[in-house]
């Protein structure tokens, strides 16, 4: 296979599995321009104050207190901090990494999803990971999905497991699909290498968008009559998107569907009209009209 082929060949491979992904992005960034992700650029300023807030001897403490999970605590305290702690940097890792993440992955759920859903995959996932450390310490170390009691200790904080999530999930409402399996085959991989707390997080973050998909692609079904899932999905990502579209350039979405419906339609009953009425003229003669009747005098006063 020639360079020029494989050139071509893997430019029609990034349109088929970025195209539909890298157009909706461009388009919302270029119209809305910093208003397309006002929910992103909040997460990555309040990452930042939290992680200079963190590093300072009177604000480690407060931040520890607000946002910062162990497997150890009690449930409801947990349940409480895991909010904040997404957005609470990890000690032990550099902290533009995370603001990376967040920017990009969470700017183009922002824009592909929405606001709520953005939220809503992003807890998710984040609660599923807080929940299996229980587990896995329940199971214990002698199990593939436990973990050792000293994983008790470890602070769980960071955007990590939320952006796997979001990632995924985006690949698959975008049909992006040899992407979503590199990141699954990813976290694999990190579980496989380093058994830890965080590499096990991840896969329990995939497995609760996994839920939110299985659940998604039986609705769809149902709603469809076993039809194809993927176009109801895309459908209606598509549609908010023109809708947001239309609504940027100053006109709506349905124009074209309400001036062309009623064209069409009219043009169909006129022409179904007059062939009818031909053929029935023609069958049988000239269809007689009414007499004219003569106009009545307009009365004084009384305006004609």
């Amino acid at each position: 296979m020639s360079r020029s082929t494989m050139r071509a060949s893997a430019r029609a491979f990034a349109r088929r599995e970025w195209g539909p992904l890298y157009a909706t992005v461009r388009e919302a960034l270029v119209v809305r321009r910093r208003r397309a992700i006002p929910l992103t650029l909040t997460a990555v300023l309040l990452t930042s104050v939290l992680q200079v807030v963190q590093n300072q001897d009177w604000g480690y403490q407060p931040v520890q207190d607000l946002g910062s999970v162990r497997a150890a605590d009690p449930l409801w305290l947990a349940l409480l901090r895991t909010p904040l702690s997404l957005f609470v940097p990890a000690l032990d890792l550099p902290v533009w990494g995370a603001l990376a993440q967040i920017l990009l992955v969470f700017g183009i759920a922002e824009i592909c999803l929405g606001r709520g859903r953005t939220l809503f995959l992003a807890y998710a996932a984040t609660l599923a990971g807080t929940l299996y450390a229980r587990v896995a310490l329940v199971l214990g170390p002698d199990t593939p999905l436990g973990l050792p009691a000293t994983e008790a200790q470890v602070v769980d904080t960071g955007p990590s497991a939320a952006v796997v999530g979001l990632a995924v999930y985006v690949c698959w409402r975008r049909r992006a699909r040899w992407t979503a399996i590199l990141v699954v085959v990813a976290m694999v991989v990190e579980v496989l290498v380093k058994n830890n707390l965080a590499g096990k997080e991840h896969i329990a973050a995939l497995a609760a968008v996994g839920a939110v998909v299985a659940v998604q692609e039986w609705r769809a079904r149902r709603r469809n009559g076993g039809g194809s899932v993927d176009g109801a999905a895309d459908g209606s990502a598509d549609k908010s998107t023109s809708r947001s579209a239309g609504r940027s350039a100053g006109a709506p979405s349905s124009e074209a569907g309400s001036g062309a419906g009623p064209r069409s339609g009219s043009a169909r009953g006129s022409g179904s009209g007059s062939r009818s009425a031909f053929v029935s003229e023609a069958a049988s003669g000239p269809v007689p009209h009414p007499p004219l009747q003569p106009e009545a005098e307009p009365r004084p006063g009384v305006r004609s």
